[in-house]
């Protein structure tokens, strides 16, 4: 067995690689979006540089959380290549060390890193984005969660369902306008449609405002005022215009629920709960992918192509789950495995990579 100073000096290494590289990645991040924010605000009075440095600053945790894949990969190559240029690879396993024992204490340390991203880091970058976006509505004297682009909702009542259709809207969702709904019995069958210049969402109705209502083998009927029974709350509408990426952790199965029972498409925030619950798994993968085209001794040379091999597979590992992300969202692939599976894949892979260079 590994005795506990060198897995203390193993995880020690490989946080301070780590450390650097997600470091260098935030700092990257600040600078850039720093310089975008100045330029964006640069003709408004009273904005000061601090200002908007506090706004980056709320910013970068959200956006560094897409890069904690590649942070882990960076880090792990870096420690591991280091470990072996200096030779401290080769003693180990001359003690008898197998690379399984080496990377068991990256890997509980990428673990425990992971919780700790899901449990407290991803709900505290959530806030702070939330924070950011509303320091930035005041800021520019707009509403950020106004909609150009056509708007569908779904909605369930007692008197039946109602699928409604908007060219634009505003006030987080409570406001639109060129609206037309489609309104439905209990039973499902078709009752009648409603076009009107606009909505307003009020507790328990929509008050639709110079309607028209056309109804089968009937005139069409122009009325001042249509109510349409609702059982979505302002809250609930104001939900679906937020961005999964911004719903705390441990908000998004009350948030699914919630939008679920409204007849609200819930997929994108359950989706992202599932690939916050697997992203300790993924962090896991890049570890091993990492050890993978990183212990060779140096030696036997091939550093350059091994650390360019390293880097295309972990940014074809991110591609697949990007891919997997999209699908799952349009709903051509279920939740569970498109969240689930870029992780299971790439540790997968890295076992049996591993397996073949080490164990034949």
């Amino acid at each position: 067995m590994m005795g506990k100073t060198l897995s203390l000096y193993l995880m020690g290494r490989f946080a301070r690689s780590f450390a650097a590289v997600f470091g260098t990645i935030c700092l990257l991040i600040f600078i850039v979006d720093f310089v975008e924010m100045l330029r964006r605000a640069g003709d408004i009075p009273g904005i000061t540089p601090a200002y908007i440095a506090l706004i980056t600053l709320l910013r970068v945790p959200s956006i560094a959380e897409q890069t904690l894949p590649f942070s882990i990969l960076g880090g792990a190559m870096i420690a591991f290549l280091n470990l072996s240029r200096r030779l401290e690879l080769v003693v180990a396993r001359a003690a008898g060390i197998s690379v399984w024992q080496i990377l068991t204490p990256p890997v509980a340390l990428t673990l425990a890193l992971g919780i700790f991203c899901v449990t407290l880091y991803s709900p505290l970058a959530a806030i702070f984005k939330s924070q950011a976006d509303q320091m930035e509505t005041g800021m520019f004297g707009r509403n950020l969660a106004t909609r150009d682009t056509s708007l569908w909702i779904r909605q369930r009542s007692l008197d039946g369902q109602a699928i409604i259709r908007a060219e634009q809207s505003g006030e987080a969702g409570s406001l639109l306008s060129n609206v037309t709904a489609y309104v439905f019995l209990p039973d499902g069958s078709f009752l009648e449609r409603i076009e009107a210049t606009s909505a307003r969402l009020q507790p328990g109705f929509w008050i639709l405002d110079q309607a028209r209502i056309l109804a089968l083998g009937e005139e069409p009927k122009p009325v001042e005022t249509y109510l349409l029974a609702t059982n979505l709350t302002l809250e609930q509408v104001t939900q679906s215009f937020v961005a999964p990426v911004a719903v705390p952790f441990w908000r998004l199965p009350d948030v699914v629920q919630q939008m679920q029972s409204a007849g609200l498409d819930s997929t994108g925030y359950r989706l992202r709960y599932l690939s916050l619950l697997a992203l300790p798994l993924l962090l896991v993968s890049m570890v091993l992918i990492a050890a993978c085209f990183s212990l060779r001794l140096f030696r036997f040379g091939g550093i350059t192509r091994m650390v360019t091999g390293g880097i295309l597979a972990g940014f074809v590992l991110y591609v697949i789950g990007k891919l997997m992300g999209d699908l799952g969202s349009a709903g051509m692939l279920n939740a569970p495995a498109a969240a689930w599976s870029p992780a299971i894949a790439g540790t997968l892979l890295g076992i049996y990579m591993l397996l073949n260079q080490e164990d034949g």
